[in-house]
C-alpha cells in the first residue's frame, strides 16, 4: 500500500518520484521509537518542508506515540534566530537538522538560548564533520547528536549513529 511519493534530490542526475510504501514507513517509524524512546515528556519540532523526506518522520513520529509535535512556520528552518525561540518556548525535546544549518545555527550561538530542553538532535542529508560535533557538544554539553544516512527510496534512512567517541574515526559514520 503506497503511503506518499516523494522526489529524490537528483544527486544521482535527475530527481526521480519515489513511491514509499506504508509497510516501509511504518517499520521506519518504529525503529525510531524502540532506538530513541520519544514519552509524553518530549516535543518535537517539525521544521522541514514536506517536500523532503525527514518531514516524513517529523509528522508522523511524535503523533504515532502521542508525542507533543510543535510546527514551525513555513521558511522558519532558515532563521536561527526564530528558531531558537520556538525551540525555547516549544521546550523542544527533539529536533532535526542537516549539518550545514546546524553549523550556522551554533555558529550564532544559539543552542545556549534554547534553554535545556533539547535532548536529541538528529542530523541527516549531508556529510557530518568533526568540527560541527564538538562545537554541539560544547554548546549543548547535555544532549545527543545522531548521525543518519539514507537514501530517499529507503523510507529516509538506513543507518544511524550516535555522535560520541568520534575523535579517531575517519570519516563519520
Amino acid at each position: 500500500h503506497l503511503a506518499y511519493v516523494i522526489y529524490t534530490s537528483g544527486s544521482t542526475g535527475m530527481p526521480k518520484g519515489v513511491m514509499n510504501e506504508h509497510r516501509g514507513v511504518v517499520n521506519r517509524l518504529i525503529w525510531m521509537q524502540q532506538k530513541y524512546s520519544l514519552t509524553l515528556k518530549d516535543a518535537v519540532l517539525q521544521k522541514t518542508p514536506f517536500s523532503f523526506d525527514v518531514s516524513v518522520w517529523e509528522f508522523f513520529w511524535p503523533l504515532m506515540f502521542g508525542v507533543r509535535l510543535v510546527l514551525a512556520h513555513p521558511e522558519g528552518h532558515k532563521d536561527p534566530v526564530y528558531l531558537s525561540q520556538l525551540i525555547d518556548k516549544g521546550c523542544i525535546t527533539t529536533l532535526h537538522f542537516v549539518p550545514s544549518m546546524l553549523q550556522s545555527f551554533l555558529a550564532m550561538n544559539k543552542a545556549q538560548v534554547c534553554g535545556g530542553s533539547v535532548a536529541r538532535v538528529i542530523c541527516s542529508g549531508e556529510a557530518l564533520p568533526k568540527n560541527i560535533i564538538r562545537t554541539f557538544y560544547h554548546q549543548w554539553p547535555h544532549a545527543k547528536l545522531h548521525n543518519l544516512y539514507g537514501p530517499t527510496e529507503a523510507a529516509i534512512d538506513v543507518t544511524a549513529w550516535e555522535c560520541t567517541n568520534f575523535e579517531n574515526i575517519t570519516n563519520i559514520p
